[in-house]
């Protein structure tokens, strides 16, 4: 699976099953994802690759700042993650 920083994966295994973390770094055979809620900036959850779905892609300034590096709040992560989640609720007609 071609997961890149920024990313929006879908947990598939777990006790966080069905909800969306926002990809922060890689590693070989893991993805550190935060939420900005349960899994902050500050601690991000370690899950195996084969545990998570690529969501979506999405052009945004939060995803801006993950790439370059640059200091993201929790509270944006929580901001994007409920907009996606409203729009792909939309979209599934839900």
């Amino acid at each position: 699976m071609n997961l890149h920083k920024a990313d929006i994966v879908l947990s598939l295994a777990g006790h966080d099953k069905g909800r969306y973390f926002f990809v922060m770094d890689l590693e070989e055979d893991y993805v550190l994802l935060s939420d900005g809620r349960e899994r902050t900036l500050e601690h991000p959850k370690r899950k195996n690759r084969k545990h998570v779905r690529k969501a979506a892609r999405i052009d945004s300034l939060v995803a801006d700042k993950i790439h370059s590096g640059d200091k993201v709040l929790n509270s944006e992560l929580r901001r994007a993650l409920a907009g996606y989640r409203q729009t792909e609720s939309h979209n599934q007609g839900g």
